[in-house]
């Protein structure tokens, strides 16, 4: 419809609508959306999913502001995984982690 490639990104839509399996799943298969060719958007910040994980381990996190550690996690995952875009609410600390993610990654790479 006459938008340019270059300006598409990809977005798997975590939380709208999915289960916690679904979301897991997406998560985890990032790394295929990324094949595709296109930048892939992860906004996976404060979503209910990551309470669900957190009760299922027994760790807390139900409340929507103790979700921070599980989207830094989850951003760093899907980081590994060749996502480039992250919609976050908590900027400072997710760039953090975000950025030693990054370095570490960028390490093992080189040994590699």
């Amino acid at each position: 419809e006459g938008v340019p490639e270059s300006k598409i990104q990809l977005d798997p839509g975590i939380g709208f609508g999915k289960t916690l399996e679904h979301n897991l799943e997406l998560l985890a298969r990032v790394d295929e959306l990324v094949s595709l060719g296109r930048p892939v958007v992860i906004g996976v910040s404060r979503k209910s999913f990551i309470s669900r994980v957190a009760q299922e381990a027994g760790v807390g996190g139900v409340d929507v502001s103790e979700r921070l550690p599980g989207t830094i996690a989850a951003n760093a995952l899907a980081l590994e995984r060749g996502a480039s875009v992250f919609r976050v609410h908590d900027v400072r600390e997710a760039a953090q982690g975000l950025a030693v993610a990054a370095a570490t990654l960028a390490r093992t790479r080189q040994r590699a």
